[in-house]
């Protein structure tokens, strides 16, 4: 997926949903703070989103131009309706996010992560997909593992999961060098 791709995304889900403002969560918001990233990151085909002001219409989404979709069967792409507390994010994420509005979007307005709080976000998931993508964010030079580790302290999980969480990011901050 590339940003204009988004983009569309982000028109489309307006036009299901009637809805004005859109977050996107997951791997694609990169597609925000970094249009253009490396091919590494634009390797899925689906954008997590969700309305913004009316979070349980993602499911129209879903429905809509979700995976199958003649929307998807069309583009190659597709949205993946979502409930914002698909994401575990640090407490203060909105105040970081990177607005994407434009003709391609019909000035709808999608909210995408900052490339930080993505990373937290994938980290806190760990799964094999989300530590090669946080590999890469160091790797790249997107994400600087010590702005990370300060910043665990203001995700929403206990004290243990966040000593695991520094440690992790640790680990994969010495095996991106």
């Amino acid at each position: 997926m590339n940003r204009e791709d988004l983009e569309h995304i982000i028109r489309a889900s307006s036009d299901v949903t009637n809805e004005y403002e859109f977050i996107i969560i997951g791997s694609q918001s990169i597609l925000g703070p970094i249009p253009y990233p490396e091919d590494v990151f634009k390797a899925s085909a689906e954008a997590d989103i969700y309305p913004y002001q009316a979070p349980q219409k993602a499911d129209e989404i879903d429905g809509a131009i979700g995976e199958g979709s003649q929307f998807h069967e069309t583009n190659g792409y597709y949205a993946q309706g979502v409930a914002p507390e698909t994401a575990v994010l640090p407490r203060d994420w909105i105040t970081r996010v990177h607005r994407v509005q434009n003709s391609n979007t019909n000035d709808r307005v999608g909210y995408c992560l900052d490339v930080v709080d993505l990373f937290l976000s994938k980290a806190v998931a760990g799964r094999d997909k989300d530590r090669e993508f946080c590999t890469a964010l160091i790797e790249f030079g997107h994400v600087d593992p010590k702005r990370a580790i300060d910043m665990v302290a203001q995700m929403p999980i206990d004290q243990e999961a966040q000593r695991r969480l520094r440690a992790t990011i640790r680990r994969w901050a010495g095996s991106a060098i």
